[in-house]
């Protein structure tokens, strides 16, 4: 495998660990715990795995282990650091026993099912230390819900004598993993089933789970874009760049990214639904801050766009569930030839209050939201460019305004989408420390003989030595929600806080940010040597709100 010079010199990098997991450990078990929500509910569905409780590690005496089979799984969507993952764990299980052996089942859940894998070897594991991509098996978005998947997996578990899974991936990815631990632990299967957080989203996190691996590199990637973009427009002096950043169900990126790079507009999603905004709203907001910069001779600026702004819009969201219902299996509109026809016959279709905002819509956003479906005929809102359609809607009122002599400025315009270029970095050494923590804890978990828990690495704004890892039961952080028409049981998600202290500070600068371009950050690429201070720095959302920064 040929390396560029810095892919050879990270593969040396030692992650640094907590320090009890330097030690023996032994296992210090809390109170027993109960979901955050519809206890009732998740306990009958749960009834072996409910109620566990959260475990601590502490220094414990030397004990001797029997060796262990594992399989891992990386699930859903990349996230930097997921080889350091499946490092730690490997270390881990090494070290617990030097026979234990580790399974890498092929392509996500489906391999499972499928019974594809291979074995992952030292000289494998060796080759993709602190590197991004989930390329070392692979990844898939197969869900694990059905009786049927669950015996498959349990006839290849028992072929290659597997003891427990690892399934390291999000929300989604860990209800499934708990859903498998109930089912093997119900039927005594002897197979454990232990989850790891991932996503570079940031919306798996709650007390037990202070961040989710990859959002630090995330952010830290696209911030260096952001700032980038803001040097060359303090320099240029005359575009406004639009840029909408990943997180479809939270705004958490959008969030990190402008606290590291203050930029002079940030949206977040869930402040323009608490609001009942209408996208005329979200747009004067945007106009505003144009007009008055420009008032001094700034036409240039930066706006972050989270890409799920449209789903936190409420007359936007109650026009795409009416329209989710209007073209569901809906052959007469297939049959409709013309834009227009189909433009028309939708309008027709429609409340009065849902046809008002979907005529103020641009055609080509009208268009995409009829037209692109996804599996389930639902509308495909991560496709929707809703940075243009805010510079379509800003221009548009930019050019009433002018015509009323309100507005003399000028606005040119750059969009971009920052997506895939976050989602397999090289992780940051946060990332690489953390997510080599993560592992490393599944293992003793897996040696412990816990099952239904995920992998917890708390603390995480003191260094390394001082995280405190333990496990923390699944169904604690599950509550009911309605999927595809029926109540499931399901992680919660978390969204961005309006009363907590990462979106205070925003809201205590952002008038401030909007008027300047003296206030730009430029964060710069990631640093991997040097200062601690520089190379290990967690996100500043962490560090708000562990009140480690003013």
């Amino acid at each position: 495998m040929k390396k560029s010079p810095l892919q050879a010199a990270r593969a040396s990098y030692q992650p640094k660990l907590p320090a009890v997991l330097r030690e023996h450990v032994s296992l210090v078990e809390g109170t027993p715990t109960q979901s955050v929500a519809d206890q009732d509910d998740i306990k009958t569905l749960f009834p072996n795995t409910y109620g566990m409780p959260i475990i601590g590690f502490e220094k414990g005496e030397q004990k001797q282990y029997a060796p262990v089979n594992v399989g891992v799984i990386l699930s859903g969507g990349q996230a930097p650091g997921g080889h350091n993952v499946i490092s730690g764990l490997f270390d881990g299980l090494k070290k617990l026993n030097p026979d234990s052996r580790l399974y890498g089942f092929l392509g996500g859940p489906s391999g499972l099912v499928d019974h594809k894998y291979i074995e992952l070897t030292a000289s494998i594991i060796d080759d993709y230390r602190n590197t991004g991509g989930f390329d070392i098996i692979g990844s898939g978005r197969t869900k694990l819900e059905e009786t049927e998947q669950f015996d498959k997996g349990l006839e290849i578990c028992k072929k290659l004598n597997i003891n427990a899974i690892v399934i390291i991936g999000g929300d989604d990815s860990n209800t499934n993993a708990c859903v498998l631990a109930e089912y093997y632990a119900k039927n005594n299967s002897g197979v454990q089933v232990i989850g790891c957080p991932k996503t570079i989203d940031g919306d798996l996190k709650n007390e037990m789970i202070e961040t989710s691996f990859g959002f630090d590199t995330a952010c830290k990637i696209y911030s260096e874009l952001i700032g980038n973009i803001q040097r060359d427009v303090s320099s240029s002096k005359k575009y406004w760049h639009f840029m909408r950043l990943m997180g479809r169900s939270a705004s958490h990126i959008t969030l990190e990214c402008a606290l590291q790079s203050q930029p002079n507009i940030c949206l977040i999603s869930e402040e323009v639904e608490a609001n009942n905004m209408t996208l005329s709203d979200v747009v004067n907001s945007i106009v505003e801050v144009v007009v008055e910069r420009a008032s001094r001779g700034l036409n240039y600026g930066t706006v972050l766009v989270p890409e799920g702004l449209i789903e936190f819009i409420p007359a936007m969201k109650k026009l795409i569930a009416e329209l989710n219902d209007l073209l569901a299996h809906n052959e007469e509109f297939n049959g409709l030839e013309t834009d227009d026809e189909k433009r028309q016959y939708v309008k027709a279709k429609l409340s009065p209050e849902s046809r008002a905002v979907y005529s103020d819509l641009p055609k080509g956003i009208a268009k995409q939201l009829t037209l692109d479906r996804d599996p389930h005929g639902n509308v495909q809102v991560s496709l929707i460019e809703t940075e243009k359609l805010l510079i379509e809607m800003v221009a548009k009122k930019l050019a009433l305004l002018k015509g009323e002599g309100k507005y003399k400025g000028k606005f040119s315009t750059i969009n971009h989408f920052f997506g895939y270029e976050g989602r397999c970095g090289i992780p940051s050494n946060f990332d690489a420390d953390y997510c080599y923590s993560l592992g490393y804890t599944a293992s003793v978990l897996i040696g412990e003989g816990k099952t239904g828990y995920m992998s917890s690495v708390r603390n995480l704004t003191a260094p390394a030595a001082e995280w405190v890892p333990g496990g923390v039961p699944i169904t604690m952080m599950m509550n009911m929600e309605r999927r595809h028409g029926a109540m499931k049981p399901v992680i919660q998600k978390a969204l961005v806080k309006l009363d907590g202290a990462p979106f205070r500070y925003l809201v205590a600068h952002r008038d401030e940010w909007a008027s300047s371009c003296q206030t730009y950050i430029y964060p710069g690429p990631i640093q991997y040597y040097g200062p601690t201070e520089v190379c290990d720095m967690p996100t500043r959302t962490l560090l708000l709100e562990h009140g480690k920064m003013k």
